[in-house]
């Protein structure tokens, strides 16, 4: 049985800016070790590194991204912008690609009860 999980990825656009694009990881079925029952599983890019990053308060200026990196959201919730002024929230549970690493990025503020807590993946 196939199902999915979507997630929002953070393109830079050849003009500069940046935007936001929906996509989706497939998850399978799969017995992952003997003696745990089958769960859905969906890869990620490679990682090549992962930080875990807790902040009380995360409020940024624009920014690209310092590498393609995926932002796996533990605790709190953070609301990001994109250069056409669209923004978005993401919270426990939700991931993003941020992907934007040239231009002029996009800017990440918390918001809600802190700390804010993720874990940020390097992808290829």
């Amino acid at each position: 049985m196939n199902q999915t999980k979507s997630f929002t990825r953070i393109v830079a656009r050849t003009d500069g800016t940046s935007a936001f694009e929906d996509a989706e990881i497939v998850l399978t079925e799969r017995q992952i070790a003997a003696g745990v029952p089958a769960m859905l599983v969906g890869g990620l890019s490679a990682a090549a590194s992962v930080a875990f990053l807790r902040s009380d308060g995360f409020d940024s200026e624009p920014h690209p991204a310092p590498r393609r990196q995926w932002v796996i959201m533990l605790r709190g919730t953070i609301e990001v912008a994109v250069s056409d002024g669209s923004k978005r929230r993401f919270g426990p549970g939700d991931l993003v690609l941020a992907a934007d690493t040239v231009g002029s990025g996009h800017v990440t503020v918390a918001t809600g009860e802190g700390p804010f807590e993720g874990l940020f993946v390097a992808a290829d």
